[in-house]
């Protein structure tokens, strides 16, 4: 079962070569892609969060979520997995850029999941939702450019939506007055 998985794995990542990737398309992928780069967006979002009183909390659940997501996803996993790049292990596969760690999970992914649910369940709809938006295009753009495997995606997203919802309880407001929707 391990095997197939891994197999549709990289056929995925081959079909996304052949059939989605298109020159006029790669540059705002590329873009995307960047804005995930060491969670670097969702920290100064949080940190903009987090210096306006009225959305502290969500600074706060944001900061902690992502905290969280590195912790498991960059310190523990990715080490203990050594999952390699798709790149090196399908020579037919082409990255539009490369990476330097392990792949298995997606760092882009777990940040990007943990920071945007934290935000959208501590923000009105309105304010929430493009970032939940934005971190779905970052987590698809890492299967664009080449640089990981489905599997390390949903499981980067999975890491972060666990890391958003243990955020929100940690930050939840004893006296019962708090919204969360976790």
């Amino acid at each position: 079962m391990l095997q197939y998985i891994l197999e549709l794995d990289g056929t995925a990542l081959l079909f996304i070569q052949e059939y989605v990737r298109m020159e006029w398309l790669n540059p705002i992928v590329l873009f995307f892609t960047s804005l995930g780069n060491a969670g670097a967006v969702w920290i100064v979002l949080a940190a903009a969060l987090l210096i306006q009183k009225k959305y502290q909390k969500a600074g706060l659940a944001m900061a902690i979520s992502l905290l969280l997501g590195f912790l498991v996803t960059n310190l523990l996993l990715k080490n203990w997995v050594c999952r390699p790049r798709p790149y090196t292990a399908i020579p037919q596969l082409i990255p539009l850029v490369t990476a330097g760690d392990w792949s298995f999970p997606s760092g882009h992914s777990t940040s990007s999941m943990a920071a945007a649910l934290a935000m959208f369940c501590r923000t009105p709809r309105r304010i929430g939702t493009p970032p939940l938006v934005l971190a779905a295009i970052i987590c698809l753009s890492r299967l664009y450019v080449g640089v990981h495997y489905p599997t390390d995606v949903l499981c980067g997203t999975l890491i972060g939506a666990l890391a958003a919802v243990c955020s929100l309880r940690i930050t939840k407001e004893r006296n019962g007055n708090d919204k969360v929707a976790a």
